[in-house]
């Protein structure tokens, strides 16, 4: 894609500075930004939102490692996801709209990542990385869409959304498996562990580092931890300091528990980068979450309307962090540019000086970020960015056009077609001022219609027919036996065979993910 000029631009666009997508930089170099490519880390917990840590306002949360971090990193304040788990995956994984990628769900065949789809993990091992995935991927468990064929050389994830989850068709983990002591998808095999989920992806993923550093390989980690994802399980010493503090509960104990734990892993890897003498030159990437904020939310929300699979900015915007000492990115900065997820893989692109072919520079529509991460003040043009929650019954895509949803740009947002919201005056999203900007409603309106025609011939998982039997649980009982056997699983609903769970109990357990 050639760079269009801001009149080019402009008429492209179809109205204002705004577009729906941006055209991103080209990538025509093959040397990175510094001439010598750093390592990238990227850490991005589940289900935790930006409310959800002390630098950034929580009055209870202790999260020691993020805040020393926030002062050694630039901190992008306006920083969008999507509203929930499979679809942030899928946008970060290929620089685009989820929905582009045929991902509308967390469930149902329709959490698996197009295999048209190039990944950032391939992107990287083009121009000399290693890559690894340590956590939850959620964008298929069926061969041809794991991480193991997606660019990732080193896996070690659970399956389906969540540990011990399960639902019809291609969609479940191991069978039985719980955050303690979990059997984990190591390299094509399961592994039996001891200790508590996010203690053995960080533990292994500062092996594998270890490992890459002393060989003198540049890698790629992306640390996905399920947590704080549901189930709350956990050890009692990471939540019982949260007990019987005002207006806690046990779970959001357990929630508030879990996401310290994260932060003493993350301050653990932090220092292992220290000692190892590579810290100056590593990227490292922290995304608050996945998606809007879940169970903290009622304790603080950095006064956001709505959360978790809402299209308000609640739903949405979280904040990232950027530090690479080598890289010139200043520490203890702030920008307020409207940025995102999708800009992540054409970041990471000019930075290491991938080429991108004609197909895969179709496919990103993201921007780099690269001039923000030189200068926080660094001109960035406006544009729009369409967020949709999905997660309509089969069949009812086209009259779910306008179900939670909105399209917005760096001031205003229109949500679900009929609420416009001024986020400059009122970032709360409290008064509707849709009366008052008739010419700029339908400017958005139509951006919006241009968007849902482009995105509706790429929803190639609406029809899918799962697998009789979850590929996590067929693996684990090919490699400890047990599980149903033929007879059972004729007898057996195909959609559901090889499934403890109900069709019914796995439909209304939809809301988990």
């Amino acid at each position: 894609m050639s760079k269009l000029n801001r009149r080019d631009f402009i008429r492209a666009a179809g109205f204002g500075g705004m577009a729906l997508v941006l055209p991103h930089r080209s990538f025509a170099g093959s040397r990175s930004y510094t001439g010598t490519q750093p390592n990238i880390i990227l850490v991005m917990p589940d289900d935790v939102g930006c409310g959800d840590y002390a630098c950034l306002g929580n009055p209870i949360m202790r999260t020691p490692s993020v805040d020393a971090f926030k002062r050694e990193s630039l901190l992008l304040t306006q920083f969008h996801v999507s509203p929930t788990c499979s679809p942030c995956r899928a946008s970060l994984m290929s620089g685009r709209h989820e929905f582009k990628n045929g991902i509308t769900h967390t469930i149902l065949e329709r959490e698996r990542m197009s295999l048209k789809t190039y990944t950032v993990a391939q992107m990287l091992k083009s121009v000399g990385y290693t890559t690894g995935i340590f956590g939850k991927w959620h964008l298929g468990d069926e061969e041809a869409y794991r991480p193991e064929s997606r660019g990732f050389d080193e896996v070690y994830i659970h399956g389906g959304g969540g540990i011990g989850q399960t639902y019809p068709g291609s969609c479940g983990d191991a069978p039985g498996n719980t955050n303690i002591d979990p059997a984990l998808w190591h390299n094509g095999k399961f592994a039996k562990t001891k200790g508590y989920c996010t203690d053995l992806f960080f533990g292994q993923a500062i092996k594998w580092m270890d490992a890459c550093r002393t060989v003198g390989k540049p890698f790629f980690a992306y640390i996905s931890p399920n947590a704080a994802h549901g189930p709350h399980v956990l050890p009692e010493e990471y939540y019982q300091q949260y007990l019987g503090k005002p207006g806690i509960n046990e779970e959001t104990a357990k929630f508030f528990g879990m996401i310290e734990n994260i932060d003493i892993n993350f301050g653990t890897l932090l220092k292992k980068l220290k000692e190892w003498g590579i810290e100056n030159n590593t990227l490292v990437i922290y995304l608050a979450g996945d998606n809007g904020g879940t169970a903290g939310t009622r304790i603080f929300n950095c006064g956001m309307k709505g959360g978790k699979g809402t299209s308000y900015q609640g739903g949405t915007r979280t904040v990232a962090f950027f530090r690479w000492p080598a890289g010139g990115i200043p520490a203890g900065a702030e920008c307020d540019a409207l940025t995102a997820h999708v800009d992540v893989f054409p970041t990471l692109a000019e930075i290491t000086g991938a080429r991108l072919n004609t197909d895969v520079k179709k496919q990103v529509e993201g921007r780099s970020l690269l001039p923000l991460l030189k200068n926080p003040k660094a001109e960035w043009a406006d544009r729009t960015l369409v967020h949709h929650v999905g997660r309509w019954a089969k069949g009812k895509a086209a009259e779910s056009k306008y179900a939670k949803c909105s399209i917005q740009n760096s001031r205003f947002t229109l949500v679900n077609n009929e609420e416009l919201y001024d986020l400059k005056a009122d970032p709360g999203e409290t008064k509707n001022v849709i009366a008052e900007y008739p010419e700029l409603v339908a400017k958005l309106r139509t951006a919006y219609d241009q968007w849902w025609n482009e995105v509706q011939p790429l929803l190639v998982n609406e029809n899918v027919v799962g697998p009789k039997m979850n590929p996590f649980k067929a693996l684990y009982w090919k490699q400890f036996g047990g599980g149903p056997d033929e007879k059972l699983l004729k007898r057996m609903d195909p959609t559901v065979a090889g499934d403890d769970a109900k069709p019914a109990k796995a439909i209304r357990n939809n809301k988990k993910q």
